[in-house]
């Protein structure tokens, strides 16, 4: 466990004893409790018997090099940022570290005011995912039961709606757009009410014909119409005592909408072909993605059945309002594929990014089939840019572009300094920057540099 005064443990591998001495009082200077290594092998046993916060590593050392030290943190411990720190750094290295899920890529010698905010986000984002569990735990209404996930403002807002009304028999009206989570809001409303017990029938109103929903959800006694061969309980009846669920009640026609507004009066059906009367006694909880406002404006539902279906209503917030959940869902959704799969895969912290800045028209239905498409398509141990689909990344060419051109500055800038601290000696400049001579032309070259 790491002190409470301890800002978080840190490990620095380096083969340059002199560049292992000054990042490591840097860090202690700032409250890290650091751990050093001139070589992976010796940083791997560290990685076995440290509680790690971040890795720090140079990329070319005397025997195996950082590359493969970051391969085996990927694979074993996913969670640990890696943080490169190299003198011979090249867009092209950058960016393979980068998209295979380095946290960040600095050339030597670095802006050490950047490096340590760098380095204080890893510690915590690490701090982050060992709270997820936490949050989960807060977050859930009872063990083995619905959890709706999340920390937003907006869904505190919610989870306390549901925890008050949870036991009222009011009906209920839950309103979002498409894969937002209405069903399941509806099942937590359920399962955490006294009557988790008795049935939770629902029943998708938009994923049944229009001529076969009334007999759905009334049944009918045999013989009631061609095909009626045997009596049929009706979803009215199936959830007497429990919790209806009607999902996309908009889609009931004028005449149906009179006869369940019927229902919910006087609290009696009829089954078709049938003149007797059942009692029912069921909690309804209805949904939309419409705008029933507008839906009662033009005709098209029944403002009587309105008021009675929306005494409590829950508005759903779209996942592109409530960003800051998505770390949380996609963690509880790659456990989920994970286990199914039998696969152990972390999701990188650049995929997450991505995740974020997409604008998700599908709502959480829809990151939850990419997270599942990744950890189905993963091959190795980690999730990067590379399992997610093009509809995702098409929106975040700017931000690859834009990391591209960073690294290219970070490079330039490089240069220029040793350029100054060499007065312009070519072959000094060169030696600083820890590459041959040719290679030091060559980036002249490809920078347009002029000495």
């Amino acid at each position: 466990m790491i002190e409470m005064h301890n800002k978080g443990n840190i490990l620095i591998v380096d083969d340059e004893p002199n560049a292992l001495r000054v990042l490591s009082a840097i860090l202690s200077e700032e409250g890290y409790k650091v751990f050093d290594s001139v070589n992976v092998e010796n940083a791997i046993n560290l990685i076995l018997k440290q509680d790690l916060d971040a890795v720090i590593t140079d990329l070319r050392m005397t025997g195996r090099d950082g590359m493969e030290l970051f391969k085996y943190v990927n694979k074993n411990f996913s969670d640990i940022p890696v943080i490169f720190l190299t003198a011979y750094g090249t867009v092209e290295s950058a960016v393979s570290a980068i998209t295979q899920g380095a946290f960040y890529y600095f050339i030597k010698p670095p802006d050490y005011m950047k490096l340590k905010g760098i380095i204080a986000r890893a510690v915590e984002q690490r701090f982050l995912k060992r709270e997820i569990q936490l949050l989960r735990k807060k977050l859930a209404f009872r063990d083995n039961h619905p959890r709706i996930i999340g920390n937003n403002h907006e869904m505190c807002k919610i989870l306390e709606t549901i925890e008050s009304v949870k036991d009222s028999s009011s009906s209920i009206f839950i309103k979002g757009e498409t894969g937002t989570g209405k069903e399941l809001v509806a099942k937590a409303l359920h399962y955490s009410s006294k009557k988790n017990h008795m049935p939770f029938v629902p029943i998708n109103c938009a994923a049944i014909p229009k001529e076969l929903l009334e007999s759905e959800l009334f049944g009918y006694e045999k013989g009631a119409f061609t095909g009626a061969n045997s009596r049929r309980t009706g979803k009215l009846e199936e959830a007497s005592g429990g919790t209806l669920f009607l999902d996309e009640i908009g889609e009931l026609e004028m005449s149906l909408q009179t006869k369940f507004l019927r229902v919910l009066q006087e609290r009696e059906i009829e089954r078709l072909g049938s003149n007797k009367k059942i009692k029912v006694d069921f909690r309804l909880i209805s949904s939309t993605n419409r705008d029933f406002k507008k839906e009662v404006r033009e005709g098209r539902f029944r403002e009587d059945l309105l008021y009675r279906i929306n005494i409590i209503e829950i508005q759903l917030p779209p996942l592109r309002e409530r960003k800051e959940d998505i770390p949380l869902l996609v963690s509880e959704f790659a456990k989920e594929f994970c286990i199914r799969e039998n696969k152990n895969v972390a999701v990188s912290d650049q995929a997450i990014q991505i995740l974020q800045d997409y604008s998700w028209p599908g709502n959480i239905r829809q990151l939850r089939n990419v997270i599942e498409r990744a950890i189905v398509l993963a091959s190795g141990n980690n999730i990067t840019i590379r399992e997610l689909p093009e509809e995702v990344l098409s929106d975040n060419n700017k931000i690859l572009n834009h990391s591209l051109k960073t690294l290219k500055e970070m490079e330039i800038q490089a240069i220029r300094d040793a350029i100054r601290e060499s007065q312009g000696n070519k072959s000094k400049a060169a030696k600083i920057l820890g590459i041959s001579r040719k290679a030091f032309y060559k980036r002249l070259k490809e920078f347009s540099f002029r000495i």
